[in-house]
């Protein structure tokens, strides 16, 4: 058994003449969670229809689980769980039974699909909603009913595809306990989404794809740390005396950020916490009064922008 629960190399896509994926290289290791950013239009979603045997790629050499999706998708397929951007559940049926009908469907006897729907309803937390139809849960139930069916069949490796897009925070949330739990059990999860506090969240790595190639790959702090140094952010009560506050702070290795509307100024610094201590005495001793005083390190945010940049005026959107 390998190291790696899914290995891609050099993987090319076209939809006629455009350049969905182009030379795509990604390895993700087993019992982890990885995520994958980018811009609409990225490959994110060509990427993962590849993965789950849903589409046949042009070029490279894709494996999952240790087997190959072109030459081995039956063994592929056998081993792998999706869950895609929209819910695959009938609202009418309770869900037990949406659950029993995935375990029909996925050719479990009556009697296992039974004794498994009682089990991942119990494991996400919906036992006493089972018999409920699922037009009156709320979208966090839903979404974890919808991930209970995606592991019917106990997967090694499960693809989440945008899983909590339209949640709100509490379902969001709810949705994430239940990918951490996964993931504590053994499962591999490849994990795409545009919100970056959910891949900061949950991904013990994280690949950042744009045009259809990974930009960087790393652990969030390593990609945070390519985004420059630490920052001290200060919100003076007199925007009068801003500039003033600006002067004081610590010379760091670049410049000062001033925003004048929100009476704040931002400089990026080498040694935390000697800064911190020095602005805090700066600001004192001059009389300056801190709405807001804050030591940060940069942002998901900053990384994608960095990494991404603008979206050019000619580029389609390709998913």
């Amino acid at each position: 058994m390998t190291a790696d629960a899914i290995l891609v190399e050099g993987v090319r896509k076209r939809y006629g003449d455009k350049q969905a994926l182009d030379g795509l290289d990604l390895a993700v290791r087993r019992g982890t969670v990885h995520g994958v950013l980018g811009p609409n239009g990225a490959g994110k979603t060509t990427t993962v229809r590849i993965l789950a045997t849903l589409l046949r790629h042009d070029e490279g050499v894709v494996r999952v689980a240790g087997h190959d999706v072109r030459t081995e998708a039956d063994a592929v397929r056998r081993r792998i769980g999706l869950l895609g951007q929209h819910a695959a559940l009938d609202e009418e049926l309770g869900g037990r039974q949406n659950l029993e009908m995935f375990g029909r469907l996925y050719h479990l006897g009556a009697r296992r699909a039974g004794q498994r729907a009682d089990e991942l309803l119990e494991r996400f937390g919906l036992a006493d909603a089972g018999r409920k139809p699922v037009g009156q849960y709320s979208g966090g139930m839903r979404r974890r009913l919808d991930l209970a069916a995606s592991l019917i069949t106990e997967p090694e490796v499960l693809f989440l595809d945008e899983p909590t897009t339209g949640l709100d925070p509490r379902g969001r949330a709810e949705v994430w306990e239940s990918v951490r739990s996964l993931v504590g059990g053994g499962t591999t999860v490849l994990l795409t989404t545009q919100y970056l506090e959910e891949a900061d969240q949950l991904a013990d790595r994280i690949a950042v794809v744009d045009r259809g190639r990974v930009v960087a790959d790393g652990t969030p702090d390593e990609l945070k740390s390519r985004a420059g140094q630490d920052r001290i952010d200060v919100v003076v009560r007199d925007g009068a005396r801003l500039a003033e506050a600006a002067a004081l702070l610590p010379a760091g290795p670049g410049e000062a950020a001033v925003d004048p509307d929100r009476r704040r100024v931002s400089v990026p610094v080498n040694d935390r916490m000697a800064s911190l201590a020095e602005t805090v005495r700066a600001l004192e001793e001059a009389g300056i009064e801190a709405e807001d005083l804050a030591l940060r390190r940069p942002t998901l945010d900053e990384v994608f922008l960095r990494l991404t940049g603008p979206k050019r005026e000619d580029e389609e959107v390709i998913a």
